[in-house]
């Protein structure tokens, strides 16, 4: 995938982004094959999800407002109750330095009792701050409502924030943090590769018939044998070994072949949000006129003040006169087309639109047949 910054004139285009985007087009053929471990993983051996509800506490008075958030005080009342505290029913505990916050971590594959992994821990009340504040132990349970891991530690807070005299300043955002190794695995989670007949799937990121298939070949050209057999386009099942030592190794190997995927669809990706246009190497354009021109409305409003006269019984009105101007650009038909990526950027340059009329523009041709890509809107 290639990402281009469109500008609003061919002319002003710098000598130096034609070079870039040569060198850009180039590098696929130099890159070669790629290795299966880049293309596809082994069933089974992902991440899985983990999430606790804990307080954190030693807070400078940035906590959260306890009459506004009765989960805090009832989670700090439960956990003062295990501790062999009693706290009287109905009890007003204004607090400001405590916080209730969600825990989450991924629990990687093969983790075992003892390791440790990082986590986030975020602020689920009205918090200012959670800079400075120490997370008491937090059992972090997967789907399945087992407890995996117990969290505790010193927050890592990366934004900073400053108040005095009803003004304020900030740097990111104080309300969330991140503790490294701050949770230590207590359960691991039960993985089998193979089983006991030792069959394994591997499983691509990205579904593709013929990128299956040379895979399947490869695989069983590296092993000499009929080890390896496609079960749908994103899915290769391997006979492996049934020792544990042997199917480590074998899937070692799996992992190393190198292969050379099959190329991707032609597509358009368009970021109505950010305004961002990516096109991959395979799009083209056919023969197309376009006409592009820009629509502008300004309202340009005044207010004025009329007074009564001297000892009048008037009263003084706020009077607003409004100026509505529709401008609109010329616009002439251009042919545009293109058989390979430069062209088409060259073709869409000249038309010297903003990157948001160039997303209307692409759709129009995408809608007229003469745009030759998938085109995708996020």
């Amino acid at each position: 995938m290639k990402l281009f910054a469109l500008p609003s004139s061919r002319s002003h285009r710098p000598k130096w982004l034609a070079a870039w985007l040569f060198l850009l087009l180039s590098w696929p053929l130099s890159a070669g094959a790629e290795t299966l471990r880049e293309l596809a993983s082994f069933a089974g051996v992902r991440d899985n999800t983990l999430v606790g509800y804990g307080l954190v506490v030693g807070l400078d008075g940035s906590g959260d407002q306890t009459m506004q958030t009765p989960f805090t005080t009832q989670g700090l009342t439960n956990m003062f109750s295990q501790l062999g505290i009693t706290v009287p029913a109905g009890t007003n505990m204004q607090l400001r330095n405590v916080a209730a916050v969600m825990v989450t971590a991924d629990l990687p594959p093969f983790a075992r009792p003892g390791q440790r992994i990082d986590v986030v821990v975020s602020s689920v009340g009205n918090a200012r701050s959670l800079r400075g504040g120490t997370l008491l132990m937090t059992p972090l349970k997967g789907v399945d409502g087992q407890t995996y891991a117990l969290a505790q530690g010193n927050l890592l807070v990366g934004g900073v924030g400053a108040e005095a005299g009803g003004s304020s300043a900030q740097i990111n955002q104080q309300a969330g943090g991140r503790i490294s190794g701050g949770a230590m695995v207590e359960r691991e989670v039960p993985l089998q590769l193979g089983g006991d007949n030792g069959v394994l799937e591997l499983q691509f990121h990205d579904a593709d018939f013929d990128t299956t298939w040379r895979a399947v070949q490869a695989i069983n050209e590296e092993f000499g044998s009929p080890v390896a057999s496609a079960v749908n386009g994103g899915v290769i099942r391997l006979v492996g070994p049934r020792d544990d030592n042997r199917r480590v190794a074998f899937m070692a190997r799996v992992e190393r072949i190198q292969l050379n995927p099959s190329d991707a669809p032609a597509k358009v990706v368009i970021n109505a949000r950010t305004g961002s246009v990516v096109l991959n190497g395979r799009v083209t354009l056919r023969p197309a006129a376009v006409a592009h021109g820009n629509l502008s409305v300004t309202i340009d409003t005044r207010i004025g003040v009329s007074q009564p006269a001297p000892f009048g019984e008037g009263e003084t009105v706020v009077v607003p006169d409004s100026d509505i101007r529709i401008e609109q650009e010329s616009g002439a038909l251009q042919v545009v087309e293109g058989a390979d990526l430069m062209e088409v950027v060259d073709a869409l340059n000249a038309l010297g639109a903003t990157p948001q009329d160039l997303m209307s523009i692409l759709q129009a041709l995408k809608s007229a047949g003469a745009l030759r890509a998938e085109l995708e809107i996020l």
